[in-house]
């Protein structure tokens, strides 16, 4: 099938009509909005174009071991301007997921960096020792870069147990250009799993279709007045079916036109990048 910097499983005419409907753009950030610590020349004024057509956005990443402060700062850097509300990692997916499934707990026994425990911590929950008499009423499992044994099996200890038990993310490994494997949240539940025989509750993150779900709680929007937009097909634009949100992927980072073409559901827009999609928008909403 052909393409020229956009494809679209719908004519243009319902292309429009359902882009007219968006309110909202969720954004995946590092193949989509920037590469490493190299900002696309095509972010800001995608970001600024939304604004005018009165499209509000945020970030998501499945990478719970930074702090929002820390994505914050990154951003500055690279010359994007954001707010703490307009992100959503999956630490904070965690949270508004632990909120509503036992509104009641508030001691997590958390396998997570320091700056992942302070999210936690902000939101009133008390993260509890490697100690068997301080019972935790939620076992957290997260991209842990700091993870020792020990509290690796304290974690252990706690799902035998049957106490509740939440992964952030499922990613195997973490991307990286250095010469490591960075073992990721997915493996340390099978580590968790070969130990215990038991997996996790409940695994957020994409392509989970709560992360999502917690935008539309926060914005107060419904699915379809939501767009997901990200680099990978596996993960983003399957999210964004799962949660029955408009998927469009960006061909600026991990996926490419082949690997897109051979997925079993096709993203509602394939994008060269998202200038692309910001020019669509605009059209769609009357604004060129």
């Amino acid at each position: 099938m052909e393409f020229e910097r956009y494809r679209s499983i719908y004519p243009h005419g319902e292309l429009m009509r359902r882009l007219a409907d968006i309110r909202h753009v969720a954004l995946d950030m590092d193949g989509t909005i920037y590469m490493g610590m190299s900002l696309f020349p095509c972010t800001n004024p995608f970001l600024e174009g939304l604004s005018r057509i009165g499209v509000t956005h945020s970030f998501l990443t499945n990478n719970p071991s930074k702090s929002i402060d820390d994505y914050l700062y990154k951003l500055s850097h690279l010359g994007v301007a954001a707010t703490r509300e307009q992100m959503y990692t999956t630490a904070l997916a965690t949270i508004d997921y632990i909120h509503t499934r036992w509104p009641e707990a508030r001691r997590l026994f958390l396998l997570g960096t320091p700056s992942m425990v302070s999210e936690f911590e902000r939101a009133g929950f008390v993260s509890t020792a490697d100690d068997p008499d301080d019972v935790p009423d939620v076992v957290v499992a997260a991209f842990d870069m700091t993870l020792t044994y020990s509290r690796l099996c304290r974690a252990a200890w706690w799902v035998s147990q049957g106490l509740p038990y939440v992964a952030t993310n499922p990613d195997r490994v973490c991307p990286t250009d250095e010469r490591v494997v960075l073992v990721d949240c997915g493996s340390i539940c099978k580590c968790l799993e070969h130990a215990t025989g038991r997996r996790p509750d409940i695994t957020l993150g994409k392509p989970d279709p709560n992360m999502l779900a917690g935008i539309e709680r926060r914005c107060g929007l419904r699915p379809d007045q939501i767009i997901m937009t990200g680099d990978r097909i596996y993960t983003d634009i399957e999210m964004a079916h799962n949660a029955g949100a408009f998927g469009v992927l960006t061909l600026s980072g991990e996926t490419t036109l082949e690997v897109a073409d051979a997925a079993p559901r096709q993203p509602d827009l394939i994008v060269e990048n998202i200038g692309v999609l910001g020019e669509l928008l605009r059209e769609a909403h009357g604004l060129k």
